[in-house]
């Protein structure tokens, strides 16, 4: 029995709060202040008021979903939940992305602090190769904080407190200095005329520019498993981090507009903005004594756990895509020591550091902006869904005037992110470029892989249900019984039920109703192995479908009848023509969604005195092992379990062998130790090793056909051998390596 985990929920009110506060009092306030300032001019309070509301109208949509549906994931989640693809994939993909560029914004800001703290210090600016020096430094952080993270360290939930803390204190003591200023400082009503300046495309411009300041709530809804009473304290805390947020950032811009004197003879904005990066620097030198460095404290504090934070998200969204399928299984690989995603890390490093020496700080701001806005879209075109197709939930909170306020929502972040265009064709580029690459990437590698893993998860909890169904194949009336003793003995284990099926193959150029006769034909073998399988005390139906492949009807039918097992008969001659012939049956074996067993030879009850079990390691392997028991009791026989060996291998390496079957044979619930043997040939000796009342139990090769035309395996020779009867079954396999990931990972 798998016992289910979950996690304590201890984070009050209060905790989930300051989490959004720290998320939004971050990095984006120190770094793009001074650039947002320029762009914008004095309008610069109406682009943090105008963004803020932007952000409630979102916030809100995370708050109805973030409160009705606890689990990790967000808009990731919701998205993939409630549109059709690769809307889900899309999503996760640019969830990475935005992440990842965000990174690369901290990364960048904490290059230009750092810079100036070196300055500050006395130490003089140097000329450094390829790239400024500020980007080189950004690069060392990105990589350093990577480092940190593949190690395994993380930010302690109370040092980030901490952090949090300090961070809104700084901000507190410039807002607080900046008043004081104010209040003495005559005239400096001034410095808002003209208030907009730079017209409303400045405001628009730079409400795209500094979304990403705004965007921290969604990380509240990730925190849903973890706190108290979700449905309440969820949307709360949404939208009390926004009211606490919204009126600072609305501070930090007017007091660094209106308590700063410019050098004469140049606008207030335009110094401002020459500031760059460090602007708050310069302004709060002006306010009191040590105000400069202790906005480089403040900056370097937020930029660093901002750093570490979005390295450890981005390489997360990584990682929970590959284990979903979206991405390359080796993404989802985890270190065999330190337990991190090594791989999703390095991938995700590599992307914020390639933005981060691509594009400049305002370009990148803006990308991750842009992705942000489109990804946010998204929830809310979620939100729209998921109330008419899951009216069910039960909601703390619920978004009033749907659709109204969600299309509000929709129509204001594809307008400030369509009018970024404009300004920041660079950042459009990278984020229209990364969506088209996705689009590509899923329709010629993910597509296909998440519609199996989606099968092999429904396969599972079918398991876990105990909703057994097994799916017989039947072409010929003299195997059909056969076939039938081998499902019962597995519907009865697993206390199921049998679904006989024929498929009748209808050449191409011809009617699918010309198949009708074959139908008429086969309905009394049908009923006779529906009754055989009743009079057995399980239950069976059967199903005839007509189609232009035997193969491909068989695998549709188990889908649609949502079938744990396939069982079909095989010709045992070796001619190519009958090998030809059971290439159906190796087609079902690797494309199944479930699992797999081929029958060769005649199946009869009392023909077997012993059920032999070649027992190896691997998955097919361990089918095999698992499901002797049930065949042993079926037939009321023995078990015998062997493994071979050659004779030329050393005692270490039989050794090695014979543990690897001890293990299966011990992971499939079997006490019995597998007996030894030795022979020159593997093949030979098993083949002499068996008898023809032997009825074999054999696990599939883990890769390619078990009967080829030309050659064999193991397993095909056992299966072909002349007199005796095999099964030869396939598990339900992981997803499969790609050759890419074999060549450059070892996959």
């Amino acid at each position: 029995m798998q016992t289910e985990v979950r996690l304590s929920r201890e984070m009050r009110l209060i905790d989930i709060t300051m989490i959004g506060v720290g998320a939004m009092i971050g990095a984006g306030i120190f770094v793009l202040t001074g650039i947002a300032a320029g762009v914008a001019g004095p309008g610069l309070l109406v682009v943090f008021l105008l963004n803020g509301l932007v952000a409630f109208l979102t916030a809100a949509a995370y708050a109805e979903l973030g409160g009705a549906v606890h689990g990790a994931g967000g808009g990731y989640l919701w998205i993939k939940a409630s549109l059709p693809d690769p809307s889900g994939f899309l999503a996760g993909w640019m969830d990475w992305f935005a992440h990842a560029v965000a990174c690369s914004l901290y990364a960048l800001g904490f290059g230009a602090y750092f810079r100036e703290v070196l300055n500050v210090a006395g130490l003089p600016e140097f000329a450094t190769p390829i790239f400024r020096e500020e980007v080189w430094y950004a690069v060392a952080a990105g990589t350093l904080f990577a480092a940190i993270n593949y190690r395994g360290a993380s930010e302690a939930g109370k040092a980030g407190n901490v952090v949090t803390i300090g961070k809104v204190a700084i901000i507190g003591a410039f807002i607080a200095s900046g008043l004081w200023v104010l209040v003495h400082r005559p005239g400096w009503q001034g410095s808002f005329t003209p208030f907009l300046s730079e017209g409303w495309t400045g405001v628009f411009m730079a409400m795209g520019l500094t979304f990403i300041a705004f965007e921290g709530y969604e990380i509240i809804a990730q925190t849903s498993e973890e706190v108290e009473n979700p449905k309440k304290n969820i949307p709360r805390a949404v939208f009390l981090s926004l009211v606490i947020v919204i009126p600072i950032y609305l501070l930090v811009a007017f007091v660094a507009i209106g308590a700063v004197e410019p050098p004469p003879g140049t606008e207030i904005t335009a110094f401002l903005a020459s500031g760059g990066e460090v602007a708050l620097v310069a302004a709060a030198d002006q306010f009191f004594l040590g105000g400069g460095i202790l906005i480089l404290v403040g900056g370097l504090l937020s930029t660093v756990s901002a750093l570490n934070a979005t390295i450890y998200s981005s390489s997360r969204v990584a990682f929970a895509m590959a284990r979903d399928a979206s991405l390359p299984k080796v993404v989802a690989r985890v270190h065999p020591t330190r337990a991190t995603p090594h791989y999703a890390i390095i991938f995700s490093t590599v992307l914020i550091l390639g933005m981060a020496i691509a594009l400049p700080i305002e370009e990148v701001a803006a990308a991750a902006s842009v992705m942000f806005l489109l990804l946010f879209g998204g929830v809310n075109v979620a939100l729209i869904r998921l109330r008419k197709l899951r009216p069910d939930l039960d909601r703390g909170y619920k978004v009033p005037f749907v659709p109204f306020t969600p299309l509000l929502a929709i129509v204001t972040m594809l307008f400030v992110a369509g009018y970024m265009f404009v300004g920041y064709p660079l950042a459009w580029l990278a984020a229209g470029g990364w969506i088209v690459a996705g689009v590509v990437f899923y329709y010629a590698y993910s597509r296909k892989r998440e519609a199996a893993f989606l099968e092999r998860v429904e396969w599972m909890e079918r398991l876990e249900r105990k909703e057994y169904r097994v799916l017989v194949a039947v072409s010929s009336p003299a195997s059909v019984l056969g076939l039938v003793e081998i499902a019962a003995a597995l519907a009865k284990k697993y206390d199921g039920e049998i679904v006989m099926l024929t498929v009748v193959e209808v050449p191409e150029g011809q009617l699918l109703l010309t198949g009708r006769r074959r139908v008429r034909e086969m309905e009394p073998v049908l009923e006779r192995a529906v009754r055989y399988a009743r009079d057995r005390g399980v239950p069976a139906t059967s199903v005839v479908k007509i189609g232009r492949r035997i193969s491909h009807g068989i695998l549709q039918t188990a889908r649609e009848e949502s079938c744990n097992f396939i069982i079909l008969g095989q010709p045992s001659g070796r001619s190519i023509i009958e090998r030809l012939v059971a290439s159906i049956g190796e087609h079902v074996l690797q494309r199944a969604p479930c699992q797999v067993g081929v029958v060769y030879g005649t199946v009869e009850p009392g023909a077997f005195d012993r059920v032999v079990v070649p027992v190896t390691s691997g998955l097919h392997s361990r089918l095999a092992a698992e499901l002797s028991p049930a065949v042993s009791e079926w037939f009321d026989v023995p078990t015998r379990l062997v493994t071979m060996v050659p004779h030329d291998v050393s005692d270490s390496d039989t050794a090695t062998v014979l543990k690897a079957a001890t293990e299966t044979a011990t992971a499939a619930g079997i006490e019995e130790r597998p007996e030894l043997l030795r022979h020159f040939d593997v093949e030979r000796g098993l083949l002499e090793t068996l008898q023809p009342s032997n009825l074999v139990v054999v696990g599939a090769p883990s890769s390619g056909p078990v009967a080829p035309v030309f050659g064999t395996t193991v397993p095909g020779a056992i299966a072909q051998r002349e007199r005796g009867a095999s099964i030869v079954v396939r598990n339900v396999e992981p997803q499969r390596t790609s050759r890419f990931e074999r060549v450059f990972f070892g996959g």
